[in-house]
């Protein structure tokens, strides 16, 4: 039997990448089940409101500790939980995507700690600064759903990957920054035709950056594998 014929067709993936994906991918089963009538009874078309209402992150959490010092482990718990649970199926979907997509290609640089810590790192960032900077421009405050956050960490340490290459080949570094323009560019077309943009951008370009930042500590190899890249002609 010639080499290569057994060998899946597909590109495995990282274990740690199904598993900030398979909570995705269950609730919206969960959600599906319950829209059949098959689970939760007469509730089951409302599964999804209600774990939006559980998992959701309000920036008044955050908020109180900063002005009150107080503050509410019982909820702390949304700091992880709102990237996991979305408004839509579609919503769903294009996180899971880009989760399996950005993620596979950043765990082959990273450890699976180190992508663990750019996504959660990321969300946790996204919240943070989405909590602060939403007072400064709204007038209503709106809780953070979603995994969108999370995966522009993913784009944020993709976009690093990119950069020390293009620096280490002595080329347009500003080239890496493509992929963070062409998706913003298509979620504000996306919000002006369809309405529904909100202020989850502030999290998500906070993410990005964060996430950027990150990999400069987090890449295997540390910085100084970043730096030597980055001066290498």
């Amino acid at each position: 039997m010639r080499s290569g014929l057994t060998e899946s067709p597909l590109n495995p993936l990282p274990p740690v990448i199904w598993l900030l994906v398979l909570p995705v991918v269950a609730s919206e089963a969960v959600f599906a089940l319950g829209t059949a009538g098959l689970i939760g009874g007469a509730e089951g078309v409302g599964l999804r409101l209600s774990a939006i209402r559980l998992a959701a992150f309000p920036p008044e959490l955050l908020q109180r500790i900063w002005t009150l010092g107080a503050v509410d482990f019982d909820q702390a718990y949304r700091i992880l939980s709102f990237s996991f649970i979305h408004v839509s199926l579609t919503h769903a979907l294009f996180v899971a995507i880009f989760t399996l997509a950005l993620g596979n290609m950043v765990a082959q640089n990273f450890s699976p700690a180190a992508v663990l810590g750019l996504f959660f790192g990321s969300a946790i960032g996204g919240a943070v600064v989405y909590s602060a900077l939403l007072p400064l421009i709204a007038d209503r405050s709106a809780p953070l759903i979603g995994g969108y956050p999370a995966v522009y960490g993913l784009v944020g340490a993709f976009t690093f990957l990119l950069w020390t290459r293009l620096a280490a080949a002595n080329a347009n570094r500003l080239r890496a920054f493509a992929l963070i323009g062409m998706l913003l560019a298509f979620q504000l077309t996306f919000g002006l035709l369809f309405g529904g943009g909100g202020h989850g951008w502030i999290a998500e370009i906070s993410g990005f950056a964060i996430g950027f930042g990150l990999s400069f500590l987090l890449v295997d190899g540390g910085a100084r594998r970043a730096l030597a890249q980055i001066r290498q002609r």
